[in-house]
């Protein structure tokens, strides 16, 4: 019986190739037309579009069972399961192109060819969540049956780009033309604060997927809060260093608490809001001791603010401390003056 092995060509094709073992077969190598698709539970399979005269026991769909991870690339590798490699072989790379990411799911563009040489392109997509490893890389953690996943470390060092965005890029050559692009993965989210020592980037008002940052300790100041923290790979000793500087005003909210609001270039505003402790000093400013404003966890930030950052709401919470019948007044949402 005629042996087949799968592998997968620069084109992201399927090839199957065949010996006849000790039988008097001959050997055969030839590519299947079809495309590669993932469910969701991120299991792998080749779609084929038409049959192959040679080998009519390829069958119309091949599963492919294995573990995600990302290469130095960019690419999309998936290490076969032990009962798939007598088939598939120990592994499958597909070329391609980080397309775009969610706080749910990660976009894949692959680009294939015909026999009669036409190019075209599709879109995978790996279901999941995202998150920060030890060493503040993005990672993103795709689903697998029976609550397992699979991570794909990003390797690269992200950066701050627009509206206080989290903006990932890297350079690889493109399978077609040949030449080496730029691409730019861009998370859309907000920036939350939780800690003294870790800041984090959500990626969902409701979902838990984002980005946890250690960091070596927050600063705040009137106008800004920056962290300073470093992403570096596993084992390497020097990190590459990244400023988180979120330039923007406080102010006082009598159904919120304290909140901190971002300037953003488009107008807009991101908004972190935070518990409170506040005194009157002798300089005519406010100590806040900052907390959770959910937790009421003390965060070990001490903060001086003017009187002049309490306008509106805040002058009844001004009126109430001046009127010295409390020594410190709680600001948080579950506390209203």
């Amino acid at each position: 019986m005629q042996r087949i092995r799968y592998e997968v060509d620069p084109y992201n094709r399927l090839v199957a190739r065949g010996s006849g073992g000790k039988s008097s077969l001959p050997e055969f190598r030839k590519v299947i037309d079809g495309r590669f698709k993932i469910d969701k539970t991120n299991i792998l399979s080749y779609h084929v579009k038409a049959p192959i005269r040679d080998t009519e026991s390829v069958p119309h769909q091949l599963k492919i069972r294995g573990r995600w991870s990302l290469t130095d690339d960019h690419d999309l590798l998936l290490i076969v399961e032990k009962a798939g490699r007598d088939t598939f072989g120990d592994e499958i790379t597909l070329q391609g192109e980080i397309l775009d990411a969610d706080e749910s799911s990660l976009l894949f563009a692959v680009t294939t060819k015909t026999d009669e040489d036409r190019q075209t392109t599709y879109v995978l997509t790996l279901e999941g969540f995202w998150k920060a490893d030890n060493f503040n890389r993005l990672s993103f953690h795709a689903r697998r049956e029976k609550g397992r996943y699979d991570i794909l470390t990003f390797n690269g060092a992200w950066e701050i780009g627009e509206n206080y965005q989290i903006v990932y890029q890297y350079e690889k050559v493109a399978l077609i033309r040949k030449k080496r692009e730029l691409h730019r993965l861009i998370f859309k989210g907000h920036w939350d604060i939780r800690d003294r020592f870790r800041i984090s980037y959500s990626l969902g008002r409701d979902t838990a997927s984002g980005f946890d940052f250690q960091t070596s300790g927050g600063i705040f100041k009137e106008d800004y809060i920056e962290y300073e923290l470093g992403i570096r790979k596993a084992f390497e000793a020097t990190p590459v260093k990244r400023t988180v500087t979120l330039f923007g005003a406080w102010r006082l909210k009598k159904d919120t608490g304290l909140i901190f609001e971002i300037e953003c270039a488009d107008k807009k505003t991101q908004t972190i809001i935070f518990g409170a402790e506040a005194k009157l000093t002798g300089k005519d400013t406010i100590s806040f001791r900052l907390k959770d404003d959910t937790e009421n966890k003390d965060l070990g930030v001490n903060l001086e603010l003017s009187h002049d950052i309490l306008k509106g709401e805040g002058e009844a919470f001004l009126r109430l401390l001046k009127s010295g019948r409390e020594s410190a007044i709680y600001a948080g949402a579950a506390w209203r003056w």
